[in-house]
């Protein structure tokens, strides 16, 4: 199932400095482990923003959920979820049907 998330971190600023570099190196680690899976590709930054836009490719809304419950960053973001699925006009589509 393909799913289009859209991140938002909120950081606060009186958060400890090495206590959150400690958390964007696991959540960059852990993002890394993921897209090498297969299961989270296509991350656009957001200029300007600590924001990114993403598509994860997974099993299941479940798996996903547990994905994102698993970010170190997951405290701290807005999260919109979008199921998606393949357009009837996909040129995918034209050419298998041929």
């Amino acid at each position: 199932m393909l799913f289009h998330v859209h991140m938002t971190v909120n950081i606060p600023l009186d958060l400890d400095k090495t206590y959150v570099d400690d958390l964007k190196a696991k959540e960059k680690a852990l993002s890394q482990d993921l897209q090498r899976q297969g299961k989270w590709t296509h991350i656009w930054r957001i200029a300007g923003k600590y924001a990114n836009i993403s598509i994860f490719n997974v099993a299941s809304a479940g798996e996903l959920h547990d994905i994102l419950m698993s970010l170190p960053l997951y405290p701290f973001m807005e999260v919109e979820v979008t199921a998606l699925c393949q357009h009837y006009s996909s040129v995918k589509n034209e050419e298998e049907a041929h």
